[in-house]
C-alpha cells in the first residue's frame, strides 16, 4: 500500500541542487521570437516556434542554421557561469539545434522544457534511471512497447529497482500493485501493439496519491498534437520522434518534456552528465518533421479510420483494435483525452500464424517493416517481428494479448482508396 505519511517525500535524489531553494538558479529558460497571442493553438505552435541563437542579435533565418560546433569561445571569464546557463560554452551541455526542436518539443507537449535524445528508448531509460535508486518499485503495463519491455525486465534489476507489470489500462490493476517503495507509474497509451487507453487523468491522479511518486507515459501512438498529456496531469511525456514526431524514416530520437521545474532541471542537468544528446543534423531534421505534424497527423488519422472500419466489416478478420471504433472498448476514454485516433490499427486473423504471415507478405504498395509513423504504411507482424522470440516468450505474449494472428497497420497518407485495395488483394491471399 502507500505510504500514508504526511511529510512530503523527495521528487528526485540527487547530490546537486534541484529546485528554486534560493540557490545559484541554472535552469535554462528560452523564449519564442514570436510574441503570440493568447489561446494559440499546437498546429500553429507546432509550424511557427522558434528561439533565438544565443548570444546574437541579428537577424534571424527562416530555418534556423545547424548548429555543429563542438566548443565555443568564451569572451570574459567573470561571464562564464552566465554563458552555461544563458548562452553556450560546450556541445555535449547545449548547442543552438538542440534547443530550438526541443523548444518546438515543449510548445506542442505545453510542459516547461523539453530535452531531446538519440532514440525514444534512450530518452525512455535515460529519465527512469534518472529518478529511481535501488530499492525502488515500478508499475508498468503489459503489453508495452517490445524494447521497455525488455528493459524493465532484463536491464532495470541488474539497478536492484523491483518491476510489477500489470494489464494495460487496468487502472485497478495498477492501484493494487501499489508498495510502500513504488516510484514510477509508468504508461503507454494507446499501447503498443493491441491499442488499449488509459485514461490518463485518473492515472495521473493515482500516482499523485502516492508520496514522491513519478508518473511517465509513452504518447508516441498519439502525438503531441492528438493528445495532452502533460494537461492531463502527468509528470512526464515520452514520444519516439523516430516515428510521427520526425514523420519521414529518416532520423532516430526521443523526447522527454515535463510540467515540473523541479524535474525539467534535474533530467536536464542528468542528461548532460550522462552525454545521451542529439546530433544537431538529426535535431534539424526533427524539426523539419514537427512543421508538418498537424497535417499528417489528421490525415493519418482520417485514414486509419477508414482502414479500421474495413476490416471489421471483413469476414476473414476476428477483432479490429482501433480507439475510433465504437466497438473498442475503451473507445469513450479515447473520446475524452483525444482530438483523432491516430494512424495505428491493430487486428486479428482468424487463420491465426500462417494467414497472418502469408497476409504481410503480399502487399504491392504497404511495406513490410518495423516501426511506425512514418509518410508510407507499414505492416508488421508482432509474433514474428516486434514482440517476437528475441524478446517475448509465446507465453509473455499471450498474456498481453498478442495473438499468433495479430497484425499491426501503420497507415500512411497514401490515396485511402489504394490502401484499401491493397489490403483486399492481400487477405485474398490469406
Amino acid at each position: 500500500m502507500a505510504d500514508k505519511s504526511t511529510t512530503p517525500k523527495p521528487r528526485v535524489s540527487t547530490t546537486f541542487s534541484v529546485g528554486l531553494d534560493g540557490k545559484l538558479d541554472m535552469r535554462r529558460n528560452f523564449e519564442d521570437t514570436r510574441d503570440y497571442p493568447e489561446g494559440v493553438t499546437k498546429e500553429t505552435l507546432a509550424v511557427t516556434a522558434q528561439t533565438q541563437l544565443r548570444g546574437t542579435d541579428t537577424n534571424k533565418p527562416v530555418v534556423p542554421s545547424i548548429s555543429i560546433a563542438t566548443t565555443f569561445e568564451v569572451k570574459d571569464l567573470d561571464d562564464y557561469m552566465k554563458y552555461i546557463r544563458d548562452g553556450y560554452v560546450y556541445g555535449r551541455c547545449n548547442n543552438h539545434s538542440c534547443d530550438v526542436v526541443s523548444h518546438a518539443v515543449n510548445k506542442i507537449e505545453g510542459g516547461v522544457g523539453a530535452c531531446v535524445y538519440p532514440s525514444g528508448m534512450s530518452a525512455i531509460s535515460n529519465n527512469i534511471l534518472a529518478v529511481v535508486k535501488t530499492g525502488d518499485h515500478i508499475i508498468a503495463p503489459d503489453p508495452v512497447y517490445s524494447g521497455v519491455y525488455a528493459f524493465l525486465k532484463h536491464v532495470i534489476g541488474n539497478y536492484g529497482v523491483e518491476v510489477t507489470f500489470v494489464p494495460s489500462g487496468d487502472l485497478d490493476a495498477y492501484r493494487k500493485a501499489i508498495k510502500p517503495n513504488t516510484k514510477v507509474f509508468y504508461g503507454e497509451t494507446p499501447t503498443n501493439p493491441v491499442m488499449s487507453l488509459l485514461d490518463l487523468k485518473a492515472f495521473a491522479d493515482l500516482a499523485k496519491s502516492v508520496p514522491g511518486a513519478i508518473s511517465m507515459c509513452d504518447s508516441t501512438f498519439a502525438s503531441p498534437i492528438l493528445q495532452d498529456t502533460l494537461g492531463l496531469g502527468i509528470d512526464i511525456v515520452f514520444q519516439s520522434c523516430t516515428k510521427y514526431m520526425g514523420g519521414h524514416s529518416d532520423l532516430m530520437g526521443g523526447s522527454m518534456c515535463t510540467s515540473d521545474p523541479d524535474l525539467y532541471f534535474y533530467l536536464s542537468e542528468h542528461q548532460k552528465l550522462v552525454g545521451n544528446i542529439m546530433s544537431p543534423h538529426t535535431a534539424s531534421l526533427l524539426l523539419r518533421g514537427i512543421r508538418t505534424l498537424p497535417l499528417r497527423m489528421e490525415k493519418h488519422s482520417s485514414n486509419a479510420l477508414r482502414v479500421a472500419q474495413y476490416l471489421e466489416a471483413h469476414p476473414k478478420i476476428s477483432r479490429v483494435y482501433y480507439p475510433g471504433l465504437p466497438s473498442h472498448p475503451d473507445h469513450e476514454v479515447a473520446k475524452k483525452q483525444m482530438k483523432q485516433f491516430s494512424g495505428m490499427v491493430a487486428f486479428d486473423i482468424k487463420d491465426g500464424m500462417e494467414a497472418a504471415k502469408t497476409f504481410v507478405q503480399s502487399f504491392k504498395i504497404i511495406l513490410l517493416a518495423v516501426s511506425l509513423g512514418s509518410t508510407e504504411s507499414l505492416v508488421e507482424h508482432p509474433a514474428t517481428m516486434t514482440h517476437g522470440p528475441y524478446l517475448m516468450t509465446k507465453e509473455e505474449r499471450l498474456a498481453g494479448g498478442i495473438t499468433d494472428g495479430l497484425v499491426r497497420i501503420s497507415v500512411g497518407i497514401e490515396n485511402i482508396d489504394d490502401i484499401i485495395k491493397d489490403l483486399e488483394q492481400a487477405l485474398a491471399k490469406a
